[in-house]
């Protein structure tokens, strides 16, 4: 036999090599497993269907977070109303949204059950996101456009309210949000929209949100505490404005020939 055969059909060479296979096929399961953490068991889209059966689920794990608290992955995927039906009963159909298509939670206006608390700075344990008024020593650039005091005005180009105050992400240094009060027919209402949502003209002295229209800016999701967001109001907020790229007006979800 020859140099490192270990019977006349198996040598070493050939046992590195299996045991190369066994480690990588096991490699490749625990890292499938550990993929599993977030997001998993996975739900059917068809109401009323069970679970969809998974083959690999990892055992939970206990894991630390950096202000004390524990949360354990994975954990069972607590499912949100959806205010919608499936355009047709096959799996991966279309929603098509139930009342308020802008609260329905599907399309571009879903979202994500985040915690409900607020995200906060690594170094101090405060908030991130605040207006401005409770954040000492922001401001607004001199050379940058301060939209405080300027009008508010929808996709319709009706006003809609009157910019109050900004809010500034103090771990980024970059301004988040625009506070408004919104008149609406229940009366004044302090609402946020999105930086990203809004269009500041300092000669017309007016934030345009194309998004919306003027009168839907009474059902933006308010917050709890008027001084912080917590992450799930922070989803809420912009999947309403998101939800009104496609539903603000009929014609915005209708096809364009």
């Amino acid at each position: 036999m020859q140099t490192g055969a270990i019977t006349q059909h198996i040598d070493v060479a050939q046992l590195a090599l299996y045991m190369f296979w066994l480690f990588g096929i096991g490699l490749i399961i625990m890292i499938r497993r550990e993929d599993r953490r977030e997001g998993w068991p996975l739900i059917s889209d068809m109401p009323g269907r069970v679970p969809v059966s998974q083959a690999i689920m990892p055992a939970p794990k206990t894991f630390l977070l950096q202000d004390g608290t524990t949360v354990l992955a994975p954990h069972p995927e607590v499912e949100r109303p959806s205010n919608s039906v499936p355009s047709t009963n096959t799996p991966g159909a279309p929603f098509i949204p139930v009342g308020d298509p802008m609260l329905a939670a599907v399309g571009p206006g879903s979202y994500c059950n985040r915690a409900d608390v607020p995200e906060l700075m690594f170094e101090t344990g405060e908030a991130k996101i605040v207006p401005l008024r409770a954040a000492p020593g922001y401001t607004v650039a001199a050379e940058d456009k301060d939209p405080r005091g300027f009008q508010v005005v929808g996709a319709d180009n009706l006003v809609a309210g009157t910019v109050v105050d900004l809010w500034v992400d103090r771990s980024e240094t970059v301004l988040r949000y625009v506070e408004l009060q919104a008149a609406t027919k229940m009366g004044p209402r302090t609402v946020l929209v999105p930086m990203t949502f809004v269009t500041i003209s300092d000669a017309k002295k007016q934030v345009k949100v194309r998004a919306i229209l003027a009168d839907q800016f009474a059902h933006v999701p308010v917050l709890k505490n008027p001084e912080q967001i917590t992450k799930l109001e922070e989803d809420m907020v912009c999947a309403y404005y998101g939800g009104g790229t496609l539903y603000a007006t009929a014609s915005r979800s209708e096809p364009l020939l």
